[in-house]
């Protein structure tokens, strides 16, 4: 299995980091889903290749900031 790390901007709370938890969760091929709003990181498990572009722009829909890099 596959994990990628997406840094985030905008996480100020567990609840920011339930939301995006819940809405990455509903993508086909996440397993699991661990958000962090004191360091920014979103890490997600994959069971298959997802393009990052839909994680992207699944985070970017709630109201969060991908930081490229």
């Amino acid at each position: 299995m596959e994990k990628v790390i997406v840094k985030v901007k905008g996480m100020s709370c567990t609840g920011c980091e339930n939301r995006i938890k819940n809405a990455l969760s509903d993508i086909e091929g996440i397993k699991k889903v661990d958000a962090n709003h004191k360091t920014g990181e979103v890490k997600c498990t994959l069971t298959k290749e997802v393009p990052m572009c839909i994680m992207k722009d699944k985070i970017n829909e709630l109201g969060f900031e991908v930081i490229e890099g």
